[in-house]
């Protein structure tokens, strides 16, 4: 045995971890990211699922808001013909997806299923494109209230007016992590004698305010750090999923490699503008 060999054996100063005495211990499971903040699926209008959607596209027809009237009617004349008027809205899900390859070698060598959990990553990837796609349909907003630095009481009540205005009701308010900031630094939530709660300093966030319920939504799942929406959640949105999130594994035998597919067939379309208002801030 060499000199150096009989040093290592000796003292951990000149081994390598993971060679003769000295071990390595790795971890038995991965450390996983941390939970991104999502719009929840309960915050649509409609969902509509695969038994919903017969063929590729869905159609909604909707009743045009403030058509037909009532109109006097003088004594002997004929009475004022009108209707109400509908609008048609076709909702066509499209397909996302990923497709993961393993080696048969890294199956065999890994302290873990890595398939399977490359596979439940896909699946979060998958809901937070969703909320992307909830994201953009809410940049449709009939109405936008240009902020200042920072977001302010004022900002909020005026893009409740305009949801208001067209008669729907303010029911939720999704904020970007800045305008959460904003709102944190608003003394109005933060003082107990003004909000009569000590929420914001207990939980570190106010979760309903002038009677909207307020989500946070990760900047890492489609939302922009300085906007931020109010909606009324029965008129703002609509998800159509033709295909949940499905998996399908196969092999490729050319390449030595276990495989999958993981897909889900979605769109997400604004169903009333009005019903959306969004608060941009610089």
């Amino acid at each position: 045995m060499s000199l150096v060999n009989i040093k290592e054996l000796l003292s951990t100063n000149t081994g390598t971890e993971g060679s003769l005495l000295i071990v390595r211990k790795i971890h038995d499971t991965i450390i996983d990211e941390a939970q991104k903040a999502l719009i929840p699926r309960d915050e649509a209008s409609l969902t509509l699922g695969p038994s919903d959607i017969t063929g590729s596209s869905y159609d909604l027809n909707r009743l045009t808001p403030n058509t037909m009237s009532a109109r006097l009617i003088p004594e002997g004349t004929d009475i004022a013909i009108d209707q109400v008027e509908y609008t048609n809205l076709n909702i066509k899900p499209k397909k996302y997806g990923v497709a993961i390859r393993i080696t048969r070698e890294l199956m065999e060598d890994s302290k873990f299923n890595i398939l399977q959990n490359q596979i439940g990553f896909a699946g979060k990837r998958l809901a937070e494109n969703e909320n992307t796609l909830v994201i953009t349909a809410l940049d449709t907003a009939a109405n936008t209230v240009s902020g200042g630095a920072a977001i302010t009481i004022a900002n909020i009540t005026r893009a409740m007016q305009y949801v208001e205005e067209a008669d729907y009701e303010a029911t939720s308010l999704f904020v970007g992590t800045e305008v959460a900031n904003d709102i944190r630094n608003i003394d109005t939530f933060t003082e107990v004698s003004k909000f009569g709660s000590n929420e914001m300093l207990s939980k570190g966030f106010v979760g309903t305010i002038l009677g909207m319920k307020v989500m946070r939504v990760s900047t890492n799942a489609g939302m922009t750090t300085t906007s931020s929406y109010v909606t009324d959640k029965t008129q703002a949105y609509v998800i159509a999923e033709k295909r949940p999130i499905t998996v399908e594994g196969f092999m490729l035998p050319a390449y030595d490699m276990e495989a999958a597919s993981i897909t889900q067939r979605i769109a997400v379309s604004a169903l009333r503008t009005s019903a959306i208002a969004k608060i941009t801030t610089s």
